[in-house]
């Protein structure tokens, strides 16, 4: 097994946490794993973007130019990473930041509705997490528990309290993809 993913959006999506997370994740189930971010010098508004490689072999390198899965949160990151899809791959989007929607036939496409399901939870900071649920259900690399492992490692120990907020809104997430 072997997944290349991309996670892009704006800086303050919490795009590079979402990455960072997910290799966590993947490290406590012992994969093997990439995580290299890519951002602006502005981060905050500007672009941002992260790839993550899981897998239970060695990998070779880090740099990709094509991707099993996107995580798309925005228009420019759809219209910049979209022909970037392997064939058979597939694309989880924010339906609330994409207004031309993907034109692709040859993959999977997942609109989710992750901007709606922080206004249910009541909390704007939990994007990033619910767009993460989505992804595990959608594809199931790394399990919740890892996930949350995860996030423990890569929380500050004084935002710990959160945990369970930020579980709620992965499970969230988890129902919002549609078969």
């Amino acid at each position: 097994m072997k997944e290349e993913i991309i996670i892009a959006g704006f800086g303050g999506q919490g795009v590079l946490s979402m990455g960072k997370i997910l290799a966590y994740a993947g490290l406590m189930d012992n994969l093997e794993v990439t995580w290299m971010p890519s951002y602006g010098p502005e981060q905050r508004g500007g672009t941002a973007n992260v790839t993550v490689i899981l897998s239970d072999a060695p990998i070779s390198s880090p740099v990709l130019r094509t991707y099993d899965t996107a995580v798309l949160l925005n228009q420019q990151s759809l219209d910049k990473f979209e022909s970037r899809i392997k064939p058979g791959g597939t694309l989880i989007y924010d339906t609330y930041s994409i207004h031309h929607r993907p034109t692709r036939t040859d993959i999977t496409l997942v609109p989710v509705d992750a901007m709606e399901a922080t206004f249910e939870l009541g909390n704007s900071k939990a994007y990033n997490m619910v767009l993460l649920g989505a992804l595990i259900k959608v594809r199931p690399l790394v399990g919740v528990e890892a996930v949350m492992r995860g996030l423990k490692k890569t929380l500050p120990e004084r935002h710990h309290h959160l945990l369970p907020l930020n579980k709620e809104a992965i499970l969230k997430g988890m129902t919002l993809p549609k078969e």
